[in-house]
């Protein structure tokens, strides 16, 4: 299984980006796949998740209302679109994927994640 991810870049607080990650080498109808960040100093953060499965979303509250996520079945890519972004949406952003029937909801929660992509730094400058 591999993901990649891209879209990462720098934008001004306020500003707008849009993160995709791209999965292959399986072949499967049953996955969830979800965004995690990590700041500097900080702990890995789930932000948003998306369940093949069942349709289901979830978010964080930290960046509910203002990202939103979306996927292309045909191609099994997740795109993540960040809106109002905030400096402290300062990360480096992974896609994951896991393989389960389970709700956006709970895989974002518990993070145990199947197989993960490299990050793409993301940076809101104030």
């Amino acid at each position: 299984v591999q993901l990649q991810a891209f879209g990462g870049g720098l934008v001004q607080a306020g500003g707008s980006l849009r993160l995709s990650c791209a999965a292959s080498g399986f072949i499967s109808d049953y996955y969830a796949i979800g965004w995690f960040r990590q700041a500097p100093g900080k702990e890995r953060e789930g932000v948003s998740c998306i369940s093949r499965s069942d349709g289901s979303t979830y978010y964080a509250d930290s960046v509910k209302g203002r990202f939103t996520i979306s996927r292309e079945n045909a191609k099994n890519t997740v795109s993540l679109q960040m809106n109002s972004l905030k400096p402290e949406d300062t990360a480096v952003y992974y896609c994951a994927i896991r393989f389960t029937t389970a709700q956006a909801m709970r895989v974002l929660t518990y993070g145990r994640m199947d197989s993960w992509g490299k990050g793409t730094q993301v940076t809101v400058s104030s």
